[in-house]
């Protein structure tokens, strides 16, 4: 059953690690990794990174990367989230620490964001209507 806009949003708002995946270039799989990023309803989906890492390479040089977030208590649930990026900036000290482990330590960083164009289902469904409002 696909989710509404509202629990897509609400979902996605709430803490979790996504998978982000960006084009790793010509004859080579898409680059997944998981992530933490940052959500509130309504605005950009953010998440930050090294600023020299590779995944901030290629999400520079591909302009736009996806996120998928699941849940599996107390189903599968999940939110799909897919688009340009919208812009990069330099990562704040604020959220590195809201979401890394107090042991990290300080790092350059940048953030990168995109204005979510999501899919989202709840159940066992595996495929999704792209959303259309």
């Amino acid at each position: 059953m696909a989710l509404t806009r509202a629990e897509r949003e609400e979902f996605l708002a709430q803490p979790h690690v996504a998978a982000l995946s960006v084009d790793a270039g010509a004859g080579r799989a898409p680059l997944t990794v998981p992530i933490w990023y940052r959500y509130a309803p309504g605005g950009d989906v953010r998440v930050m990174m090294d600023a020299d890492c590779r995944k901030a390479r290629l999400i520079h040089a591909a302009g736009r990367f996806s996120l998928m977030v699941q849940s599996l208590e107390p189903a599968v649930r999940y939110v799909s989230v897919e688009g340009p990026v919208t812009r990069t900036s330099p990562g704040s000290l604020e959220f590195s620490v809201r979401w890394r482990p107090t042991t990290s330590r300080p790092r350059t960083s940048t953030a990168a964001s995109t204005s979510p164009r999501s899919t989202g289902a709840s159940g066992s469904c595996s495929t999704c209507a792209p959303n259309t409002g």
